[in-house]
């Protein structure tokens, strides 16, 4: 079965196999393979022919799946050139509603856990790979030179800029990680802002944070879900990388409590991972192991409870390309640390840190992921008539922010003109 699947769908590039009984196989184009993958165990052949998305991750983290040439990343690469595009098959199309309504329910105490469960690892992790700020989100790269830090700068700039903040407002952060954009605004002007999350070991470094920076008088931090906030009207609100877990049977309950906390002349962004492909299910494995309980919407399924809530979209920004830049730089330095986070944890979660990185970003190289910035407003006067202010707002700007940039790092304009040596 598998070696009929590879057979129909490797045309680009060359794929070796060595099977469990040493016989190899090369699939596609006729010269030597630049990937070469032994399969151990008798039924790896089997399971991977059966479930691909859930059994390649696992086989490379139990080792199952060893690469005899080239790197993860390569296979990765070379498997989703050929595969991208395929739309789902009937089967996923049918069972989609039911899918979605068991793994997307996610009360309260399902987020809480399905929170705990990634964000709730040591904070050593994170500070192996992410920026300074421990921003765990799509970077901004205005330029492609930007180092990782100058990137995570600019997209906090950007959202800055979109949400067109004045003194003495009061700004919700849903979803505030460990408080680096919440203490960003409050920097930017004389803001309160109150961040909130659901993950006990980011709340405590947002405290943390907010009082080493002096800012614990007009930056709070709780542990709080956003369907439980009960105060007065906000003047602005964003969320930057937690729309992901609310899982589409909540958009409209999201949406509403978003109309119900902003002012008459409020703004509010959202900034979340989303598909281009229309709607579709979660990996299995990305579920089981990673986010369990996330989805990524396409705007399809947003947009509607947008318009419910009579909000006015007053803008709306596809980054594509910046997240795969993220990723891989998360990647390259988490690798750069790997004996660090072995001693953390172990070479298994190793591997599968290092297979959740790839397949990521291979997902917004080849398979229509994208992230979207929406601006929404309920008056139709709240935000300025064109998006010049934007560039107004992130030119004056300038001047706080410092862009190092970094000649080890290229990035290619475009998926179809990677390879191994960008």
């Amino acid at each position: 079965m598998l070696d009929a699947y590879l057979r129909q769908s490797v045309r680009n590039g060359s794929l070796g196999i060595i099977w469990p009984n040493d016989r190899q196989t090369r699939y596609g184009e006729e010269y030597c393979p630049q990937v070469v993958v032994r399969l151990n165990g008798l039924f790896t052949p089997l399971k991977l022919a059966l479930h691909p998305y859930l059994y390649l991750g696992e086989a490379y983290m139990d080792g199952s799946l060893r690469l005899e040439r080239g790197t993860l990343w390569d296979l990765m690469d070379l498997l989703c050139k050929n595969l991208a595009g395929q739309p789902d098959g009937w089967l996923v199309r049918l069972a989609r509603p039911i899918i979605s309504s068991l793994t997307q329910h996610n009360s309260r105490r399902l987020s809480r856990r399905n929170v705990s469960h990634h964000y709730d690892l040591s904070n050593k992790l994170y500070r192996l790979f992410l920026d300074k700020d421990l921003q765990y989100s799509c970077a901004y790269f205005k330029r492609p030179d930007l180092t990782l830090d100058a990137a995570q700068t600019a997209k906090k700039r950007h959202l800055i800029a979109k949400l067109q903040l004045q003194a003495g407002q009061r700004v919700l952060d849903i979803g505030c990680g460990w408080g680096g954009l919440a203490l960003s605004i409050a920097e930017a002007a004389n803001v309160e802002v109150l961040g909130i999350t659901l993950s006990r070991e980011q709340l405590e470094v947002a405290k943390q944070r907010a009082s080493e920076a002096g800012l614990s008088e007009r930056v709070k931090f709780k542990l709080m879900d956003f369907r439980d906030v009960r105060k007065d009207a906000f003047d602005r609100i964003v969320s930057v990388g937690m729309f992901e877990h609310v899982g589409a049977p909540n958009y409209a309950a999201f949406f509403e409590q978003i109309h119900k906390l902003l002012s008459p002349s409020g703004i509010a962004v959202l900034h979340a991972i989303g598909r281009m492909h229309g709607p579709s299910i979660t990996s299995r494995w990305m579920q089981k192991y990673i986010f369990p309980g996330g989805y990524i919407p396409a705007l399809s399924q947003v947009i509607p409870h947008v318009e419910r809530c009579g909000f006015w979209l007053t803008d709306l920004e596809i980054l594509r390309l910046h997240y795969a830049n993220t990723l891989r730089l998360w990647r390259e330095r988490i690798q750069q640390s790997r004996e660090a986070v072995e001693k953390l944890y172990d070479q298994r979660f190793c591997r599968m840190w290092e297979y959740y990185l790839v397949a990521s970003e291979m997902s917004f190289r080849y398979a229509g992921f994208m992230v979207f910035q929406i601006q929404l407003a309920k008056a139709v006067g709240a935000v300025p008539l064109t998006r010049d202010y934007l560039f107004e707002a992130e030119g004056k700007a300038t001047s706080f922010f410092d862009f190092p940039t970094s000649q080890s790092v290229q990035y290619a304009p475009c998926a179809t003109s990677l390879n191994r040596s960008d």
